[in-house]
């Protein structure tokens, strides 16, 4: 009979870990932050850097260009009135997701890291939800700062900083309001695109396509069509629906040229839209997650 070979037993100093676990709500919050600082370029080459921070940049000029303006100015003098200023950034907008949405979905995928999320603390719709809300906060920087910074500015400029904060007050809530709409639009659309691939030239010409071809179709729809299909064909334009959503929580009027006054609808439904696509974009975005393979 043979005897059975020796065998020997090493000391290699693992030790159990014995610290604090911090859990779901700590792993959330750290992809949160991961997240935001991915979108900016934060911690990452130079490259990548680049184009966030130069759109960002962009969404603030015409809020430094209505400062100037207003520092050497005796009077209250607006270059741009409130409700006008989402529609100047629009395309730095649909420019700034079509940039860093494809990074921030496919990135993951392209070096199959999902895996490594999903056997933690988290669960896939953790990650799904934690990436839409490092998004929709990255565009509030691009949306309502700048028009807190005009806000504040305006009211700084003029000798009676009470009287103008009495009598505009109301600009804060609405610029928030419409500022918080807008970026879960742009964040819903972008996402629930850039997650169908790891390609990330595809998802950014497919979010630009989708933006500009969706505003071509809506306008044309109004100014050739008769009717309500003219009429709520205008809703097919993802700047449009910023844009009535914007003038109708301003409480303001567009030019009668304008295809939004031409199709004359009832502001809220912008509103109703925008949040309606943002709502079944998410549930794309949760359901692509919860069946990709990881």
């Amino acid at each position: 009979m043979r005897e059975a070979g020796g065998g020997s037993i090493y000391d290699l100093g693992y030790r159990h870990y014995t610290g604090p676990r911090l859990g779901r709500p700590h792993a959330i919050w750290a992809m949160y932050v991961q997240s935001l600082r991915s979108i900016f370029g934060i911690g990452r080459p130079l490259s990548s850097k680049i184009g966030p921070w130069l759109l960002t940049g962009a969404a603030f000029v015409p809020a430094l260009v209505q400062l100037g303006v207003a520092s050497i100015s005796t009077g209250e003098l607006d270059v741009l009135e409130p409700h006008d200023y989402y529609a100047y950034i629009q395309i730095v907008l649909a420019l700034f997701v079509a940039v860093v949405a494809p990074e921030l979905a496919g990135r993951d995928q392209r070096s199959r890291t999902l895996s490594l999320y999903f056997s933690r603390a988290i669960v896939r719709e953790d990650y799904a939800l934690t990436k839409y809300a490092a998004l929709v906060t990255a565009l509030l920087c691009l949306t309502f700062v700048p028009q807190l910074l005009l806000f504040v500015g305006n009211g700084v400029a003029l000798d009676d900083l009470g009287t103008y904060i009495e009598n505009e007050w109301t600009d804060v809530p609405a610029a928030a309001a419409s500022a918080i709409l807008i970026c879960l639009l742009f964040a819903g659309i972008s996402l629930a695109i850039s997650a169908q691939t790891s390609r990330r030239a595809y998802s950014t010409i497919a979010i630009v396509a989708v933006m500009v071809i969706s505003s071509v179709v809506g306008m044309t729809l109004v100014e050739s069509t008769e009717g309500d299909a003219g009429r709520y064909g205008i809703l097919v334009s993802v700047f449009s629906i910023a844009d009535g959503l914007t003038f109708w929580l301003f409480n303001a009027t567009p030019d009668p040229e304008e295809p939004l006054a031409k199709a004359d609808l009832w502001g809220g439904i912008y509103a109703l839209t925008a949040l309606a696509i943002a709502l079944a974009c998410l549930a794309l975005i949760l359901r692509r997650y919860r069946t990709i393979q990881a």
